[in-house]
């Protein structure tokens, strides 16, 4: 999922002074050799700075492909066909990927793998336990009082440590920030993938589908008209050139169809893949949507800013990562000085055999301190408090292009609408109205065929145009949803 907003400051298991030894009390029972990194529970590197990318592949972001313009187009009469009633929906495609989508189950495990980290740094030092034998004669040597040496000294002793200055405390505090943080960037991972779901299913599905709607009546329209050039090329009312040009054109309407036909496939296999169906299902899947605008506009610019500052997950991962920048600087701060460690020695044997007298049990208690001469952790402290400084700065970078992005999906919409009204109510009537003219003036024996063809092609232009403006405005439409991270529109 990225980098964690917030994590520049360190880890919560950065605690200098780990790499010392640990004292018994004074005097010749000292035992040496005990590294203080055995009672540190988060001595380890931080699982959580591992955890910040998905290992393996990564799924190659959808591109749409535009339909290819090959040959006539005609617009479909009367109201459109949304699909069959049991067809997919934009919702549930949405509801499907979310369920099946392997990358976002892989990126959940971030998850709990940050609950166990914040279990991982809550943990309390472990004790330390210590035997040792002191002054022991050799063999084949025995103390006495002509050769004088021991007492012989068998010490047990146990070791705490204490944290006095709360660094445990610290660790936690900055490990339950670093959850907050993932759940935020998974959440900012799902409206991603949303919106993936948008381009496969707006601009390649519905597009593709409404291509092909286009191109079928186009055929059958020429179908019709080269019957009956060849009613008339059989009466000698038309000449083999006329009705050659009419098979051409019907027969490159067809091959558009089929072309089209192979683009809805695509597009269906692209969306099925985000949806991680198998071939079985896409080959059975058919959709229920529409590109046309039938719902009402959205709020006002104004209110869709403060949605958008509320509720994308991008932006809320970065407030979060403030707090747990913040939450670095206290943790470098509580790090600054070692802490100190508490001897209990419950068990000491003093052997005074070879002196004739009685042998001796005693007990130790003792602290050691590190004299806090040096700050440790200036660095530290200095790059956890930068951190800080860094992480508002993205955060207000992250709020303003969110703004930007409101702004620019507000005015894409209402260009968008304008145009495709525009068309639908100005441009398309008066393309067809001179196809259909030259149409009729070429029954009459008014036009030639090459004039009615030039009017078709002029025809398909404008159809072409409005496709594409609806499939656009269509876009637009859930593009709000995704710079908002709320369902404005759908």
């Amino acid at each position: 999922m990225g980098n964690a907003p917030g994590a520049g400051g360190g880890s919560f298991s950065n605690v200098p002074g780990t790499g010392g030894y640990l004292g018994g009390r004074a005097g010749v029972s000292t035992p040496r050799g005990v590294p203080t990194s055995v009672v540190n529970p988060a001595a380890a590197p931080s699982p959580t700075a591992l955890q910040m990318a998905i290992t393996g592949p990564q799924p190659e972001p959808f591109s749409p492909s535009t339909a290819p313009l090959v040959g006539p187009l005609e617009l479909p009469t009367g109201p459109e066909d949304d699909g069959p009633p049991d067809g997919l929906t934009l919702d549930q495609a949405i509801d499907i990927t979310l369920e099946r989508s392997r990358d976002l189950r892989a990126k959940f495990y971030e998850i709990p793998q940050a609950k166990a980290d914040i279990l991982q740094a809550s943990l309390r030092a472990n004790p330390v336990f210590y035997q040792d034998g002191q002054l022991l004669a050799y063999p084949g040597y025995r103390f006495s009082r002509s050769v004088p040496g021991g007492p012989s000294q068998y010490d047990t002793n146990i070791t705490f440590l204490l944290d006095v200055t709360r660094q445990r405390q610290a660790r936690t505090a900055v490990a339950l920030r670093a959850e907050k943080v993932l759940e935020a960037q998974y959440q900012e991972a799902v409206r991603q993938r949303i919106d993936d779901i948008y381009d496969a299913y707006v601009l390649g599905a519905l597009s593709a589908r409404q291509m092909v709607r286009y191109s079928r009546v186009s055929v059958k329209g020429l179908e019709t008209l080269y019957a009956r050039y060849q009613e008339l090329y059989k009466r000698g009312n038309a000449s083999l050139g006329d009705l050659n040009r009419v098979k051409i054109q019907l027969r490159t309407a067809q091959l558009g169809l089929v072309d089209a036909e192979v683009t809805y496939r695509k597009a269906k296999l692209d969306l099925g893949s985000f949806m991680n169906l198998t071939r079985e299902e896409v080959d059975r899947l058919e959709l229920r949507g529409t590109i046309y605008d039938t719902l009402p506009p959205p709020p006002p610019v104004d209110e869709l800013r403060r949605i958008a500052l509320e509720s994308r997950p991008d932006i809320i991962s970065y407030r979060l990562g403030v707090q747990r920048a913040e939450a670095d600087v206290r943790l470098a701060r509580a790090s600054r000085y070692s802490n100190p460690y508490l001897l209990f020695q419950p068990y000491t044997y003093q052997d005074n055999t070879p002196y004739g007298v009685r042998s001796a049990v005693s007990y130790a208690l003792g602290v050691t301190v590190p004299l806090p001469v040096f700050n440790r952790n200036q660095g530290g402290i200095q790059r956890a408090v930068l951190n800080v400084t860094q992480t508002q700065i993205q955060l207000s970078e992250t709020e303003r292009q969110a703004l930007v992005d409101v702004e620019k999906a507000v005015q894409e919409y209402d260009v968008s609408r304008r145009e495709v009204n525009e068309l639908a109510n100005d441009v398309i009537p008066a393309a067809k109205q001179v196809r259909d003219e030259a149409f009729r003036l070429l029954g009459a024996g008014e036009k030639s065929l090459l004039e009615y063809i030039a009017a078709q092609q002029e025809f398909n232009q404008v159809a072409k145009q409005y496709l594409d403006t609806s499939i656009r405005h269509r876009r637009s439409m859930v593009n709000l949803n995704t710079v908002t991270g709320k369902r404005i529109l759908q």
